[in-house]
């Protein structure tokens, strides 16, 4: 019997579209605790758009490095990539964020918490973007060893982390019902040839138990593509949209996530 449940998800992107959507899914499944993991811009259109959703509907938020770099008027997004084209990329997505947000949402980005932490199913849970230890952090499913997420939860001092960043999602449940998660990501697709994006469910059960549930989302992505081509961003982020395959940001991915992609 499920006693308390949560929704948790990150990397918006802009993606207006998308979050609306969450928003009437997680209402419909009956859940009012909602927690974001940042990177609210970035990507997609009309970054304004995202914040009087998240504002209307209670959303706690933390602090992703779009998030960080917006608030105080940094010259870019601090992503964390290192391969050129996809600082090109990059470049590009966060000049069109930096000059379409507003004054006021820089200003509310930037007072936001780089860290959430809270009790939930008799565990100490710890929201953040990338990692508890950096916001631009990338954990990938294939490259992060279980002794490296022990170390992460013993120099948290929690018993579960949930991130994102990498915009895939993964779980994995370690001894003692210590549990990693990556939401993934609301505002594009994961990179798997689906139009759907992805958040996640975390549900307190009798017994004590945890249970995480990786969701699909459906969201009108031919609306989302049509503003982002009228808006003249680059045509390489409207096919991921439509394709649901990763074009750029693809040189960052480690060699098992990458072979599951189409380039």
């Amino acid at each position: 019997m499920i006693q308390e449940r949560m929704a948790v998800f990150g990397g918006v992107y802009s993606n207006h579209v998308a979050l609306a959507a969450l928003l009437a899914d997680v209402r419909q499944r009956g859940m009012s605790q909602l927690y974001c993991l940042g990177d609210l811009g970035a990507f997609g259109p009309h970054p304004n758009r995202v914040f009087p959703l998240l504002r209307a509907a209670q959303v706690a938020v933390v602090q992703g490095n779009y998030d960080h770099s917006l608030g105080h008027g940094l010259p870019d997004c601090r992503c964390g990539y290192t391969d050129a084209r996809d600082n090109y990329f990059a470049r590009l997505s966060y000049a069109y964020t930096f000059h379409n947000t507003s004054a006021e949402n820089k200003r509310w980005l930037k007072d936001l918490p780089p860290e959430r932490r809270l009790t939930f199913a008799g565990r100490q849970v710890l929201l953040c973007h990338g990692s508890p230890r950096q916001t631009n952090e990338f954990l990938w499913e294939s490259t992060t060893s279980n002794a490296f997420l022990e170390r992460l939860f013993r120099d948290s001092g929690v018993d579960v982390i949930v991130a994102t960043h990498t915009g895939l999602p993964w779980h994995r449940e370690l001894p003692g019902g210590r549990h990693f998660i990556n939401c993934g990501a609301i505002g594009r697709p994961a990179n798997d040839g689906r139009t759907a994006v992805w958040y996640a469910v975390l549900s307190a059960v009798a017994g004590g138990r945890l249970e995480v549930e990786i969701v699909p989302l459906e969201y009108d992505y031919r609306q989302l593509a049509a503003e982002m081509r009228a808006e003249q961003l680059p045509e390489e982020f409207v096919t991921t949209i439509e394709t649901g395959w990763w074009t750029t940001c693809l040189e960052i991915l480690p060699a098992r996530e990458r072979a599951r992609g189409k380039y």
